[in-house]
């Protein structure tokens, strides 16, 4: 065995060890993360809409996304303007008929019986989009008026867009009274509502960047 060399030694023994740079690099993208997030996430909340909007024009069709009773009176309302020719609802709870819509409404009992179907496949907003997309597709139509929450309609349009590359989609936003009478940084339960629905915008978002858009279908 060749005899040991001191000096070699000796240096390794004051050789600094080698400095590792990943976690220096960690906090400061950690950081930028955050302050994008919080930066969207402002320029989500203050874009949503305070009040209703005038529609000054129609479309084919008129599709609301269940979740408050108030977008589906407005959306009936569109309807019986003559906004679009016919009207889905989508995400309907299986057990509802159109005898109890009309018994909840039944100043649009006319319009209930030839030009609104209810759609009770969707249990969340993909499936909204799903569902409006085989509607759409079925009744051959190229514009689309879409209704539901304020804080929703960023995502809906997101996914129903993808669903639906080729179709012109009009938002008609609904604003519920919280949102018009406060500002939302005023209540913490409608920041934790915006913070969660952002969240999920960022993800549709996401989800259809990786995922390829719906077959193109032009109406013959």
């Amino acid at each position: 065995m060749p005899p040991s060399d001191p000096a070699s030694e000796r240096k390794e023994l004051i050789q600094p060890p080698k400095r590792r740079f990943w976690p220096r690099l960690v906090m400061p993208a950690a950081a930028l993360a955050a302050l994008a997030f919080l930066v969207g996430f402002f320029t989500f909340a203050n874009g949503l809409p305070p009040n209703e909007i005038e529609l000054s024009g129609s479309a084919d069709g008129i599709v609301v996304l269940t979740g408050g009773a108030s977008r589906i009176v407005d959306a009936v309302e569109l309807l019986a303007a003559n906004r679009g020719r016919r009207l889905l609802i989508s995400g309907v709870n299986p057990t509802t008929t159109h005898g109890e819509l009309i018994r909840k409404n039944p100043e649009f009992e006319r319009l209930f019986v030839g030009r609104i179907d209810l759609g009770h496949a969707a249990m969340n907003t993909i499936g909204n989009a799903a569902e409006t997309g085989n509607w759409v597709r079925a009744q051959k139509f190229r514009s689309l008026i879409v209704v539901t929450s304020g804080w929703h309609m960023p995502r809906a349009l997101v996914e129903i867009a993808h669903e639906l590359p080729d179709v012109k989609l009009i938002a008609y936003p609904v604003v519920s009274d919280r949102m018009r009478e406060q500002p939302w940084w005023s209540d913490s339960n409608t920041i934790r509502l915006l913070l969660i629905e952002y969240t999920k915008y960022l993800a549709s978002l996401l989800r259809v960047r990786l995922e390829p858009a719906a077959q193109v279908h032009t109406p013959s």
